[in-house]
């Protein structure tokens, strides 16, 4: 389903590239591939309250940053991640599952729609549930490994 445990050298310096770009720096040197998507599930909570917020408060342009970096979390990350050849069909109820996720954020943003930010928040919390639940490691939430 993910390709992170399978991470050439190379790719896995370009994922945390990727993770530091999104605003989620902290534990990425140390953290497990199970524990990088898990931060960037994290990451797109918080960009997404945030988001939430800059709409309640009119402020357009924290609104625009947020759901921007929630965009760039779900397309360079979480979406990044997925091994759609060998993942199967969850692989790929994910893949149509994330673009629908970026399409509402977008919509979000041009039409101020917090109805649209709840739904994609909404969408993706069972996917982080179950991440969490199959952690290898046996973490608990917000705990780093």
């Amino acid at each position: 389903m993910f390709a992170p445990a399978a991470l050439s050298h190379t790719a896995s310096n370009v994922f945390a590239g990727t993770y530091r770009l999104v605003g989620v720096e902290t534990g990425v040197p140390a953290a497990s591939p199970h524990r990088l998507v898990t931060m960037l599930f994290d990451g797109f909570n918080d960009a997404v309250a945030q988001a939430r917020n800059a709409l309640r408060q009119g402020d357009v342009q924290a609104k625009c940053m947020a759901i921007t970096r929630a965009v760039r979390i779900v397309d360079e990350g979480l979406k990044a991640s997925l091994d759609v050849d060998s993942g199967g069909p969850l692989a790929s109820d994910l893949l149509a599952l994330y673009g629908y996720v970026t399409v509402r954020l977008t919509e979000a943003n041009l039409h101020n729609d917090g109805n649209a930010l709840a739904e994609c928040a909404a969408l993706l919390e069972p996917v982080r549930s179950a991440w969490i639940a199959i952690d290898p490691a046996g973490g608990t939430v917000g705990e780093v490994q």
